[in-house]
């Protein structure tokens, strides 16, 4: 999937989906396109740029978090696991290194695979 299949899933087919599978490059396409979103508002100078950021954080909260459970059930593991964000740095490496693996190319709890674009 390129990237801007990626975003245009994220933002209107998939928003709020939170059951399915989600492959490497959706993923991390969507994910890249969010950060560079958020960098460009830092750009706008004066207290607009705080109100821009925080209404882009806002808008772009469910599908982001909707994309990475995706993520995480493309590699076997639930939606829950993205708790593991509250721990402090070692939650983030372990959730970074399931995004980073490879999927179940079989069928899982969570459906079948997903098929690449």
């Amino acid at each position: 999937m390129g990237p801007t299949e990626a975003v245009t899933t994220g933002l209107s087919t998939k928003y709020y989906a939170f059951t399915g599978r989600a492959r490497r490059s959706e993923f991390w396409w969507f994910q890249l396109a969010v950060t560079i979103a958020t960098n460009l508002t830092l750009l706008i100078p004066g207290t607009v740029a705080d109100l821009v950021t925080a209404l882009l954080t806002l808008a772009l909260l469910v599908p982001t978090t909707a994309v990475a459970v995706r993520r995480l059930h493309d590699v076997g593991r639930s939606g829950w696991w993205l708790l593991l964000i509250l721990v402090p740095v070692l939650g983030l490496i372990a959730l970074i290194l399931w995004w980073a693996s490879p999927g179940d190319n079989e069928t899982n709890a969570y459906g079948t695979p997903p098929t690449e674009h």
